[in-house]
């Protein structure tokens, strides 16, 4: 196993030595706002104990990453495959333009998470957000999966404004009190038994890596968000 101090490191020496590194292990301590932690990397197992800076795991083609902390913008930005969980927030642009893996994050996330997330295949992304998330969420949303659950909030919406703005796929998924307003070509409706059953399990996921009740998280409402199919975003990205 690796063991890397960022007391003092530069970090792009961090970055070449967590893609240098021949332990599939990494453990780095003392991370305070360096940047491009395991940038494109892949086939690890990354611990960071402090707040990891932008761009943490962007382009990831396959790292199992854990941030025992809050983590700063563009997490996932990219990433192909793997895994991030932040036992804390996470900034804005949270799996900006994602395009596989899966994210957790305990707390809130920023603006604009979600971002141009897509799926293509065999390739299916999976944010999961634990508290709220701001503006912007899913904007032009393409493919994959956005959940916010709302876990210790007082927000009866746990998202702020224009939420799905530009959305043409995938989906967005509320555990809310009530809906926040909706841009004109985003669809609502309540979860019914099939996307209950998709819900489930990560939220069992996510319980399974901060604690909590799966039953009780799945007592509340849900929301499903998709794309009007006479949204006239549509016409902009795909053939008709």
């Amino acid at each position: 196993m690796l063991n890397i101090d960022c007391t003092n490191k530069h970090f792009s020496e961090i970055g070449k030595l967590v893609r240098e590194s021949q332990d599939k292990e990494i453990v780095i301590d003392n991370c305070l706002g360096h940047r491009y932690i395991a940038s494109g990397v892949g086939g690890k197992d990354i611990v960071i104990n402090g707040t990891p800076g932008n761009a943490l795991g962007a382009y990831l083609d396959g790292c199992h990453i854990v941030v025992n902390g809050s983590a700063q913008d563009a997490v996932g930005d990219t990433m192909n495959d793997g895994t991030i969980i932040i036992h804390g927030n996470s900034g804005d642009a949270t799996g900006y333009a994602m395009r596989g893996g899966k994210i957790f994050i305990k707390g809130d996330a920023g603006y604009r998470a979600g971002i141009h997330m897509k799926a293509y295949k065999d390739k299916f992304p999976v944010l999961v957000i634990g508290g709220k998330a701001g503006s912007f969420l899913g904007e032009y949303q393409a493919g994959g999966i956005i959940l916010v659950l709302g876990v210790n909030t007082d927000s009866k919406t746990n998202v702020g404004f224009f939420t799905g703005n530009g959305m043409h796929g995938g989906k967005i998924i509320l555990r809310s009190e009530q809906l926040p307003d909706l841009p004109e070509q985003i669809v609502s409706r309540k979860a019914n038994a099939e996307d209950l059953k998709e819900i489930e399990q990560y939220v069992g996921e996510y319980c399974s890596y901060f604690g909590g009740s799966p039953k009780e998280i799945m007592s509340k409402d849900f929301f499903v968000l998709t794309a009007n199919s006479a949204n006239p975003y549509k016409q902009l990205y795909t053939s008709l």
